[in-house]
Formats: C-alpha cells, sequence, structure tokens
C-alpha cells in the first residue's frame, strides 16, 4: 500500500507555515533548509515547497506558477468534528471563503481557498458519512 504526503507548493514560507499551523492546528516537523518544511499533525505530513511565482511548474514546463486564486482537479478535503469553527479558524489565519457551507447526505462541506491560491475543502461527516449515498460493492 502506498504512503500519502501532502505537498503544497507556496511562495512565501513564513506565511504559509502561519497560515497551516494556525488554519489546521498543525505543528512544524522538520525544516530543510529553506526549501521545504514539514508540517504534523493530520494523518498525512503536509511539506510547504518554496517554489517562487512565475517559475516552471515542472522542468521544460512553461513558467507561469501562479499564486493567484487558481483551479485543479486535484484538491484536499479536510475532515473536521466542526465545520463552523474549523472555517472561523481558516479564516482568521487567511484563508477565503469561496460561498456559504452546503449540506448534503452526508454531511456539511465548506469552500475555500488558501493565501497561496490552492482551493481546498473542509467537510464535517454526519450520520454515517458517505455511507448515506447509495453504492455498491467494489
Amino acid at each position: 500500500m502506498a504512503s500519502v504526503l501532502i505537498n503544497i507548493d507556496v511562495d512565501d514560507m513564513e506565511r504559509a507555515i502561519a497560515f497551516y499551523t494556525a488554519a489546521f492546528q498543525l505543528e512544524v516537523g522538520r525544516r530543510f533548509d529553506d526549501a521545504f518544511v514539514e508540517l504534523l499533525g493530520a494523518e498525512a505530513p503536509f511539506y510547504l515547497l518554496k517554489k517562487d511565482g512565475g517559475t516552471p511548474p515542472f522542468p521544460g514546463g512553461e513558467p507561469g506558477r501562479s499564486y493567484a486564486r487558481h483551479w485543479t482537479p486535484f484538491h484536499l478535503d479536510l475532515v473536521v468534528a466542526d465545520l463552523d469553527e474549523a472555517v472561523a479558524r481558516a479564516v482568521a489565519a487567511g484563508a477565503r471563503v469561496e460561498g456559504p457551507p452546503s449540506r448534503h447526505p452526508y454531511g456539511r462541506l465548506a469552500l475555500l481557498a488558501d493565501p497561496f491560491g490552492h482551493g481546498f475543502c473542509l467537510l464535517q461527516f454526519q450520520g454515517k458519512g458517505y455511507d448515506e449515498l447509495p453504492h455498491t460493492a467494489g
């Protein structure tokens, strides 16, 4: 089975540490020079990676790494015990709410963006969580 690491590109390491430790109650683990910082306290470690704006996202890629709000088909959902409290904590740390929390059969969901333009969701499961949805095995 594979292990999961969460890597997040940021252009300002100290601002990112301040945001992610305050918003998600993570703690700094190890620092690897100024290149990246490990954050602990979630089921998977977060790694903040210092990448300057305007740089290519991969070798040979077009320059243009942007920290304005951007869309990607891959994002984080963070499961929380109290959605309202978690949203308030994230906003106080610098997140932007992108709409009112919504209700679903599995719980409540809030869409936000971090100060670096990365979208994420906060999710409070209710009842049996995703098992409240119709599904088939396998």
